[in-house]
């Protein structure tokens, strides 16, 4: 995919459909409660018909997809796991061992593995093959990727959720698997935002007070080296981010671009989401939060995106778990729409309610 490619992508998403959400919101304010009793769960309803134009919706087909990576940036002892447990961890979730595989294969979800840029041979037909190269740059010493790499990532995860729609899924949740990608994702949102590794950088899956010291020097090194502009996603995902990362932003843009819902993960995932947003602002009427990480960055992604996470459950795993949880919030949403009476199903004279609602 070229630059010029991309831009008319961006160019033909279009953000909610104000019209369906105005109608849904009417119909959710007639649902025999108390008004603005079911909060969140009402906004999500709303935000749905935005995206689908729908007023009641389902969510019968739930995919995660989970796209896997190595870092180039981990010789420089940023992480406590060597790089082997990429390509371990990625075929275990196809056997529904890890964390989030196998809270997804009890919710019922399908969980598509991906390999965007694994550093190892291996022999997994249930792995995706779309491989880009075995893993980026040092970004200490080399730029992560080419552009023409970053743009190619970006492009799988727009064709993965163009997919999901071929497949009649009907939410997706954005997951990943890299050894040293809160490092490349630290450093992307600190490109992107103007805060110091710092603010933005925090222990990953555990590391000790060397290794931490040495991972916010690391991001420092390759933001100053690479200078990635930031009003340019691309050139900051080429320069300072993953291939999981680029591909991972491939697909918000693709499940805007096919009116999916999306919903993001943790920390890795909520950089990518903010990659795609700043590249296309209608994406962020497409997206979904999960639970709030145990990541430093992730409340400063969170903020620049305007969005309040649903859960707080103290998780810092990755790999999508956040997004089965978040599913089942999303189909109280659209049981709410689908089986609760109105006030007039249920023969309530809701006049005294009157008064409450000019509150």
């Amino acid at each position: 995919m070229t630059d010029k490619e991309l831009k008319q992508i961006i160019v033909n998403i279009k953000g909610a459909d104000k019209k369906a959400m105005a109608e849904a919101k009417a119909y959710a304010d007639s649902l025999a409660a108390p008004p603005g009793s079911l909060g969140k769960l009402t906004d999500t309803a709303v935000r749905l018909s935005g995206i689908t134009g729908k007023l009641k919706n389902s969510m019968d087909y739930e995919r995660i997809v989970v796209l896997c990576a190595d870092n180039g940036v981990i010789e420089e002892n940023v992480s406590s796991a060597p790089k082997s447990v990429t390509i371990s961890q990625a075929i275990n979730m196809t056997k529904h061992l890890t964390g989030m595989s196998a809270i997804a294969n009890y919710f019922g979800c399908d969980v598509e593995v991906v390999d965007m840029g694994i550093d190892a041979d291996y022999n997994c037909p249930e792995i995706e093959d779309r491989r880009i190269r075995k893993g980026t740059g040092n970004i200490v010493k080399e730029a992560a990727m080419t552009r023409e790499e970053a743009l190619t990532a970006i492009a799988t995860g727009i064709s993965l959720a163009e997919k999901a729609a071929e497949d009649d899924v009907d939410i997706i949740g954005v997951g990943e698997m890299g050894i040293g990608n809160t490092t490349t994702s630290s450093a992307v949102l600190a490109a992107l935002t103007g805060y110091g590794a710092e603010e933005v950088t925090g222990r990953g899956g555990g590391i000790t007070d060397e290794s931490f010291a040495k991972k916010k020097a690391v991001i420092t090194a390759a933001l100053q080296k690479h200078a990635p502009d930031p009003k340019d996603p691309v050139d900051v995902l080429s320069k300072v981010g993953g291939l999981d990362i680029a591909a991972m932003c491939g697909v918000y843009l693709g499940a805007s671009k096919v009116r999916i819902p999306v919903v993001i993960d943790g920390f890795i995932s909520i950089v990518a989401a903010l990659s795609a947003v700043r590249l296309c602002p209608a994406v962020r009427d497409f997206i979904f939060p999960s639970h709030v990480s145990e990541e430093r960055g992730y409340l400063i992604a969170a903020k620049e995106l305007e969005l309040d996470p649903w859960l707080n459950l103290s998780m810092r795993l990755g790999e999508g778990s956040g997004c089965p949880l978040a599913f089942q919030v999303v189909e109280a949403a659209c049981a709410l729409m689908s089986d609760m009476a109105t006030f007039e199903k249920a023969a309530i004279n809701d006049d005294y309610l009157t008064e409450i609602r000019k509150l």
